[in-house]
């Protein structure tokens, strides 16, 4: 089983200010952009056999600015269907709903062409994505990397830590960094996360 990386895109206004974001293709702030330029030098350390990005144009710029210019671009990483609840922060669905919790509690129903998701649903798209990864993986020498966006990705690492989907609440994800998972006597472990350059003196 080869290392895979996983990169979030960079910051958005929208990530700035907590507000869910799944479907709606916001670009990256400057600060986001320059938070993917920056992990480029960590990203040239990896060997990578395979590369894959969400569809999102967010997460498209990351890739094309920390260097990787062919990742085949996968529905499966779009991030999650927030359903009634895109571009509302937790705050605000608190005031009506108190401790709600998106990992236990799941989405209010959207329109038509987004319902919204249940994090089963996520989590189908995980195990999709990683019987990818695991084929990628096969035919390439080298690391898999993903770039996507925030709850996929943590759904994701659950999933290939043979966890539910929901024990993706246990793995924060900021914007901007790379996490590593590989395996340790031949079982998946997480050996690196949120990882940033370290800044110069």
């Amino acid at each position: 089983m080869s290392d895979l990386l996983l990169v979030r895109h960079g910051e958005t206004e929208w990530s700035r200010s907590g507000r869910h974001t799944g479907w709606t293709d916001v670009p990256l702030t400057e600060h986001g952009r320059e938070e993917a330029r920056r992990l480029a030098p960590l990203i040239r350390e990896h060997r990578i056999g395979a590369a894959f990005v969400s569809p999102l144009r967010r997460a498209r710029e990351t890739a094309e600015l920390i260097g990787v210019h062919d990742a085949r671009v996968d529905a499966d990483l779009r991030e999650w269907d927030y359903g009634a609840y895109e571009g509302i922060t937790t705050p605000e669905i608190q005031r009506t709903r108190p401790g709600w919790f998106l990992f236990t509690d799941g989405v209010a129903p959207g329109p038509p062409e987004h319902p919204g998701e249940t994090v089963e649903q996520v989590g189908e798209r995980a195990d999709r994505m990683l019987a990818k990864v695991d084929a990628a993986s096969a035919d390439a020498e080298g690391a898999v990397l993903l770039v996507a966006h925030g709850h996929i990705l943590r759904v994701l690492t659950a999933r290939r830590l043979g966890l539910a989907p929901s024990a993706g609440a246990l793995f924060q994800l900021a914007t901007g960094t790379l996490c590593r998972l590989g395996t340790e006597h031949g079982r998946p472990v997480i050996t690196a996360w949120n990882i940033r350059p370290t800044p110069s003196p």
